[in-house]
């Protein structure tokens, strides 16, 4: 992560290992079950993509799933939580360790999500985005049975051209408005997220989904900021023109899917906020992490039914999360 130096707007770093792993062997990592680990952490909403993506298809089999702790230094993301801080399966204590080894003298971005190779240690892809949508294309002979159709044919540009506004405006607006080091940066920020909230909630006012009527991947990328808002970005982000709980529509398309098998079951509120508020010391100087808000909300009806749709289309809900996946429940 960076900022502009004249304009005081917060520029995303490139990513450092953007490969592709294929099924086709187009690429230096071919698709292979039990090869890769994709290392995600509870608090980041990237890793969630990948993570929501995983559980949905019913991966979890073909890869298994690392969590680095909610707290990391200049080293980057440790694996705090784990026996002797170390990942059990890669053995090492940051992340960075993985980059090195893929890129020596590695000096980029160590984020999440990484798909690691098990065998030599190395990262072979932190590409997010190619990540959800080769899960879904590449990965589809480890699909389990049911498993949803999250690109439907007929509605890629439009998942495509919906997601891109909340990349730019949703998912990185906040960290726009959080990292802004002028005044007048953060309004731009500011009003450009609001004006996108305002633009969904109205298409999502008479739709149950933001394409088509079933769960897209455009739903996974706008969700994974919502369910992270009250807690995080309305407060620590200063993207505080409202709670999310203050606004009807997106409030219970979020209660909604928190409430679909495959994304509630991927969250740990607690993680979320040890994460930004104990992390960015350029926003949090103390370190003090918030006792709130209160959560029991998510639980509560939504209503949303009523709309129709069919979340999965033709296929069925992903079973319980693996027993060493599973977070704290609310």
């Amino acid at each position: 992560m960076g900022t502009g130096e004249q304009s005081g707007e917060f520029v995303r770093e490139p990513l450092g290992v953007a490969e592709r792993i294929t099924a086709d062997g187009s690429s230096a990592w071919p698709v292979e079950a039990g090869r890769y680990r994709l290392v995600g952490a509870r608090a980041c909403p990237w890793a969630n993509r990948t993570m929501i993506t995983r559980r949905l298809l019913g991966l979890e089999d073909a890869i298994s799933l690392g969590i680095a702790g909610p707290l990391h230094d200049e080293r980057s993301w440790r694996f705090h939580n784990d026996p002797g801080n170390v990942d059990p399966v890669l053995g090492i204590e940051y992340l960075r360790e993985a980059y090195e080894r893929a890129v020596p003298g590695y000096d980029q971005g160590v984020t999440v999500p990484a798909m690691v190779d098990v065998a030599s240690g190395e990262v072979a892809t932190n590409d997010y985005a190619a990540l959800e949508r080769d899960f879904s294309t590449q990965w589809r002979a480890f699909h389990r049975d049911g498993a949803p159709d999250l690109w439907p044919d007929g509605r890629v540009d439009e998942i495509e051209a919906v997601g891109e506004g909340i990349f730019h405006d949703v998912n990185n607006g906040v960290y726009k408005c959080g990292f802004a080091t002028t005044q007048a940066a953060y309004d731009r920020a500011y009003d450009a997220l609001w004006a996108r909230l305002d633009e969904l909630s109205d298409r999502l006012a008479d739709r149950r989904f933001l394409v088509g009527d079933t769960i897209t991947q455009a739903d996974i990328r706008l969700w994974v900021t919502l369910v992270r808002f009250d807690a995080a970005y309305h407060g620590h982000f200063k993207a505080n023109r409202q709670k999310l709980t203050e606004l009807p529509v997106l409030w219970a398309y979020a209660r909604d899917l928190f409430q679909t098998p495959g994304f509630g079951d991927t969250i740990d509120f607690e993680q979320i906020k040890q994460h930004y508020y104990g992390v960015h010391t350029s926003v949090n100087p103390t370190g003090i992490v918030p006792r709130g808000p209160e959560l029991s909300g998510w639980l509560t009806p939504h209503g949303r039914e009523e709309l129709g749709g069919r979340p999965f289309g033709d296929g069925t809900p992903p079973g319980p999360p693996p027993e060493a996946e599973r977070v704290p429940a609310i």
